[in-house]
């Protein structure tokens, strides 16, 4: 492949992936104003969340194990039909179900988005892995930049189906960019590494992660009982064990399990930034979806520029320096008012803008044997994580805090403020609770209303604390590595011809 059919490529995989952004973006955005329509809990808007990123890990898993054979070009197709399906239930939506369901449509086809141009890049740019898959994910704050400034300037009173639409806009890019286009061939197929070799760079332990994550969701979705769910781990774990007979590299699994915290600080955070810092830009009288576009914006500039900070640091050295910023970021970001925000986001999005494609970077450098199947399962473990653990998580965290707060007011004023509102039961994966009746809320006297938003205001707070636990964190795993590279004689790319 020359130079210019390489870059046309690259072009085409760069617009696709702002098209996945564009939808979350949007999403995160009226989150917000489809909790009061149709009377959502802070779970149940953390759930909706969620399921625009864990079906991303089953598609993105198994279109990874199967791609080289059906082909790419036919995979973007089944992507571009996933969108516009979930548009047009999104568009009818009623309630939570349909807002759910259309959500979980796009999230597939983001998936096979994924798993798609994630190969393609690292093939075509074989000795500069790590610059160019930052290149590309510049694509995705690229994505959510755009679509914020478009649904923004459409204005509060715009109906939300019609903000939704603007989603159309990058699909049809996208559709119309990949028309003709031709792939390169993998490098892992290339290079003639067999199918079964491939497998064994994920290994029992690796597949063991993400066999379990997608095994708890869909039993989470479908009500399977705990049991039911290990026996199913273990059956399908065990038979993928006894084809590969290899436990896998235990670096590739630390990479693996690093993407835990990764992910729910990163994209956990940023399906929640909108709502938990909305009091503090609407006292600036600035639209609270301004602060995802201003971090979207750093984010977007500096991984389509990282390649002179990834020859200076390394790939290492480059994980190390942005969790520790990372960590300071969000923790100041919890404790700002008013301008400062602005100054804790600066941070904030600079650090977490190499964090997860540096950490494909190495996984593309340093095993590519796995293909597309370990590149892939990176993102997918990832996603997954937010979508089971980390929008939830964050969603939970506040419910219960607005209830704690409410009560602890109630102790001291014994005003009965907790038992009148706070009187929705619900389940989650981290155990029952009762949370705040929206529609009671909506409606309660203003001194009451301004006793709960306190409360509310709070609970936001303390999630952004919580969550800036995760890149310290992550910080000493990096250094780990660090070291481990160190010994080895340093960080170096792995070849195979």
């Amino acid at each position: 492949m020359d130079d210019k059919s390489r870059k046309s490529l690259f072009r085409a995989c760069f617009f696709a992936l702002m098209a996945t952004s564009f939808g979350f973006m949007l999403r995160a955005m009226l989150i917000t104003g489809w909790g009061v329509e149709f009377n959502l809990t802070k779970t149940q808007m953390g759930e909706i969340m969620g399921v625009g990123l864990w079906p991303f890990a089953v598609s993105i898993v198994l279109f990874s194990l199967i791609i080289d054979k059906i082909g790419y070009g036919r995979a973007m197709a089944i992507a571009f039909i996933c969108h516009i399906s979930s548009l047009v239930i999104t568009l009818l939506a009623n309630g939570y179900w349909m807002l759910y369901i259309g959500t979980f449509i796009f999230a597939l086809g983001n998936g096979i988005i994924e798993a798609t141009i994630n190969p393609t890049v690292t093939s075509m740019f074989p000795k500069e892995k790590t610059k160019w898959i930052n290149k590309l994910h510049a694509g995705w704050p690229g994505g959510m930049v755009i679509g914020g400034i478009i649904a923004i300037s459409l204005g509060e009173s715009v109906k939300w189906q019609y903000k939704i639409a603007v989603i159309l806009i990058p699909i049809l890019i996208y559709g119309f960019l990949m028309l003709k286009k031709k792939f390169p061939v993998q490098e892992r197929v290339a290079a003639g590494v067999s199918y079964m070799d491939m497998l064994k760079e994920l290994g029992i332990f690796g597949a063991l992660i993400i066999i379990s994550l997608i095994i708890f969701e869909i039993g989470n979705f479908f009500s399977l009982s705990l049991a039911t769910e290990i026996v199913l781990i273990i059956l399908l774990t065990g038979t993928f064990g006894f084809y590969v007979r290899v436990p896998g590299h235990p670096v590739f699994i630390i990479l693996l399990l690093i993407m835990f915290p990764l992910s729910t600080a990163e994209l956990g955070t940023d399906s929640w930034i909108v709502d938990l810092m909305a009091n503090e830009m609407k006292s600036l009288h600035l639209q609270p979806a301004w602060i995802l576009v201003y971090t979207a914006l750093i984010m977007a500039i500096a991984r389509f520029s990282a390649g002179p900070v990834i020859k200076k640091l390394k790939p290492s050295g480059l994980l190390i320096f942005s969790s520790a910023i990372a960590a300071a970021g969000l923790f100041f970001l919890s404790l700002s008012t008013g301008i400062i925000i602005f100054i804790a986001a600066t941070i904030y999005g600079f650090a977490k803008s190499y964090l997860w494609p540096t950490v494909m970077g190495i996984v593309a450098e340093r095993f590519p044997k796995g293909g597309a199947l370990t590149l892939n399962v990176t993102t997918g473990v990832g996603m997954m994580t937010v979508g089971i653990v980390g929008a939830v998580f964050l969603g939970f965290a506040q419910d219960k805090e607005i209830g704690n707060s409410i009560a602890g007011y109630d102790r001291i004023n014994n005003t009965g403020l907790h038992e009148k509102y706070i009187t929705i039961e619900k389940n989650s994966i981290f155990g029952s609770y009762k949370t705040l009746d929206v529609a009671k809320f909506e409606t309660a006297p203003v001194q009451e209303r301004k006793i709960i938003q306190t409360g509310i205001f709070k609970a936001k707070k303390e999630a952004l604390k919580l969550v800036a636990v995760l890149p310290v964190i992550m910080f000493m795993c990096f250094i780990v590595l660090f070291l481990y590279f160190k010994k080895k004689g340093g960080y170096k790319q792995v070849e195979i011809t």
